[in-house]
């Protein structure tokens, strides 16, 4: 924490940190950050100092702007007292060579629309909050100002601005919405790799404390997915929807639905990865080990290209989309989800919440897949490369609750009674 100050009409701080005695100055001159200490430890004196370096330090700028050289002292006399000058960077110039390093660094390793999304943090969130602060000033504190900054409803609603053509126009605010926890915490990865980027180049000694004060330790909830028999109620009525839809154009709608509810329970894709699937990504062969057709399918998502060998009840759908959209290769097979949809047929059958109150979507069928590979048995190892994942979070978030995990053979043990020794007659 520091004690601060400022004069000049705001242009200049005043400021003694907690682990210091003396008071330092600092302005913003010319686009750089420019910090000197008074040597003072009288508050008076600090001040007094800080106003004669704060003129200087404007002469100086404006004649280095008007292209003057500085006069230089005469040569034999007496060099006067140098003050040292700290040119500090500020959160932005870091952030953008986070940026540059990022772009260069993940190309071919993470997902174009993952590494924009870097920069739509930082552009909308971040910067405008750290703006044009010293690095040094990104503190604990500052961190925790930023968190409360996010969660609190501002006193003002804030216009929405956006572009029309070359024009830039100002809607109606929108209505605020308190952040998840998630999204705060992907705000804070990115705040922590542009800090990490700042102490690489030696422009801070080390990282802040970035954890969430009066955090508790969070329990390790499932995810949201569709037990047997809630999925075979779900089936039932995407099945219905497809054949007798309320509408007669809708049918198409409504059969590549169903086609997409089959194809994500039976492959375990992400819905982001399965939009951007396309036909020639998905191949038909036959498993060498048990000798069933399968789709083995070229996956690309947030961590890169990887593979996926699906369950044989998806050939039927894929062959079906295929008969009935005649596609080019480079054609997408899904394109983006049919939330309206699914959201219409959840909220029919009172299946859009599970017990715990979380929210199905998309994602849950996903999870399904995985906890069907768990109730049948299936190595979960194989199961994580399969899902692009890791054991880890398979066995944190799916694994926990499942009770078929559990063999009861292995826990229920007894050990056998010893027989009693008889005793010899005396």
């Amino acid at each position: 924490m520091t004690n601060s100050h400022t004069i000049m009409d705001g242009r200049v701080h005043i400021y003694r940190r907690k682990s210091s005695r003396y008071w330092q100055c600092a302005v913003y001159l010319g686009r750089r950050n420019y910090r000197q200490t008074t040597h003072q430890e009288n508050l008076a004196y600090a001040i007094e100092f800080a106003r004669d370096w704060f003129l200087d330090r404007v002469a100086e700028d404006r004649l280095r702007r008007r292209g003057v050289e500085l006069p230089q002292a005469p040569q034999g006399a007496p060099e006067p007292p140098r003050r040292r000058i700290i040119i500090e960077k500020t959160f932005r110039e870091a952030a953008a060579e986070f940026l540059r390093e990022y772009r260069a660094l993940t190309l071919g390793e993470r997902n174009e629309e993952y590494v924009a999304s870097k920069e739509g943090v930082l552009r909308l969130h971040l910067i405008p909050f750290f703006g044009n602060s010293p690095l040094s000033e990104v503190t604990a504190g500052r961190i925790r100002d930023y968190r409360l900054h996010r969660v609190e409803p501002p006193a003002k609603p804030q216009a929405r601005r956006y572009k029309h053509g070359d024009r830039e126009l100002i809607g109606r605010p929108r209505a605020w919405r308190r952040p998840s926890r998630s999204t705060i915490h992907k705000e804070m990865v990115c705040l922590r790799q542009v800090l990490k980027t700042a102490s690489r180049n030696g422009w801070i000694n080390g990282l802040p404390d970035m954890s969430a004060p009066y955090k508790a330790s969070g329990k390790i909830s499932h995810r949201a997915w569709f037990s047997p028999e809630e999925y075979a109620r779900f089936f039932k009525a995407v099945l219905k929807r497809a054949q007798a839809p309320k509408r007669d154009r809708w049918k198409g709608e409504c059969e590549q639905f169903l086609d997409y509810v089959v194809f994500m329970v039976n492959t375990g894709l992400r819905p982001d990865e399965a939009s951007r699937l396309e036909y020639r990504d998905v191949s038909i062969v036959v498993d060498d080990d048990t000798g069933e057709r399968i789709l083995v399918i070229e996956v690309r998502g947030k961590r890169g290209v990887g593979y996926c060998k699906s369950m044989p009840e998806a050939v039927e759908p894929f062959t079906r989309m295929l008969k009935r959209n005649k596609p080019n290769p480079e054609d997408l097979m899904f394109g983006s989800v049919q939330r309206e949809l699914m959201n219409a047929i959840l909220a029919e059958l009172g299946l859009k919440k599970d017990r715990d109150s979380n929210a199905r979507t998309a994602y849950s069928l996903r999870h399904t897949y995985i906890c069907f590979r768990l109730l049948e048995g299936a190595n979960i190892y194989q199961l994580a490369k399969n899902c692009r994942t890791s054991v880890e979070m398979i066995e944190k978030h799916y694994a926990a609750h499942l009770k078929n995990v559990v063999d009861a053979s292995a826990i229920n043990v007894r050990k056998a009674a010893k027989p009693r020794k008889s005793r010899s007659a005396a």
